[in-house]
């Protein structure tokens, strides 16, 4: 028996904050924590792909069945990045070029899905950012079986919320907590300005142990050996 359970959609965020992520990467955050990164085999369909912020709208979705997908569609919001779980199916596609085409006229952010997408050529003409686990040609089909929308998921083995922050580059996806979020982007635009500095020391001809003081590192450890060494020598004479 088929069942839909159906949450109002999440609170909208200031499209600044959204903006203001997109400056990171997330491979920025990645040197901040170590939570709500989605499995590295959700790819960005274009590997070039430029960062991408949006609001969590959730879906979970059966294997062959992609209907409240369609219904979902009619309620995206600019700014709402679709995170679809596939319920462990990896063999059909719930998004191709007719899908793609829809969520992008909705202005979404993107979309994200554990499992794979079909019609790629097609999703890139759209422009609509995608990251997916790969492609397939068996789809799925309008067969009213039911699903989630807005509820509790789980994708690239991360817990999502409906109105978590979710960040998504050529690198990867990262879902974070929207009351951290602020926070998590100025600290991460700090870093990365730091970051510049040290690619233009680099150009100039610095090593990189010498500008991380790996070096002195490295170097205080091998003479506090050869100390211990000397005074170990020392002590076997007397």
């Amino acid at each position: 028996m088929r069942e839909y359970r159906i949450e109002p959609m999440p609170q909208v965020v200031d499209p600044a904050l959204l903006r203001h992520l997109e400056k990171i990467e997330t491979a920025s955050v990645g040197h901040l924590r170590h939570t709500g990164f989605m499995h590295g085999n959700i790819q960005a369909l274009d590997r070039q792909q430029y960062a991408c912020a949006g609001v969590a709208v959730t879906l979970a979705l059966p294997a062959m069945c992609s209907t409240l997908l369609h219904y979902a569609l009619s309620h995206l919001r600019a700014g709402d990045m679709l995170v679809i779980d596939r319920l462990g199916d990896d063999r059909h596609a719930c998004l191709g070029g007719v899908v793609a085409r829809a969520a992008k006229q909705a202005g979404i952010a993107g979309v994200i899905i554990d499992g794979p997408c079909t019609d790629a050529a097609e999703i890139l003409a759209e422009g609509l950012p995608v990251w997916c686990r790969g492609i397939s040609s068996i789809t799925t089909r309008q067969l009213d079986l039911g699903g989630t929308f807005n509820r509790p998921v789980s994708c690239g083995n991360v817990p999502v919320l409906a109105g978590d922050i979710v960040l998504a580059d050529a690198s990867g996806v990262v879902v974070l907590p929207a009351d951290e979020a602020a926070e998590i982007a100025d600290i991460c635009i700090a870093r990365e300005a730091r970051v510049a500095k040290t690619m233009e020391r680099l150009l100039n001809g610095d090593k990189l142990g010498d500008i991380t003081l790996a070096t002195d590192k490295v170097n205080n450890y091998l003479q506090l050996a050869r100390n211990n060494k000397a005074n170990n020598g020392i002590k076997g004479r007397t």
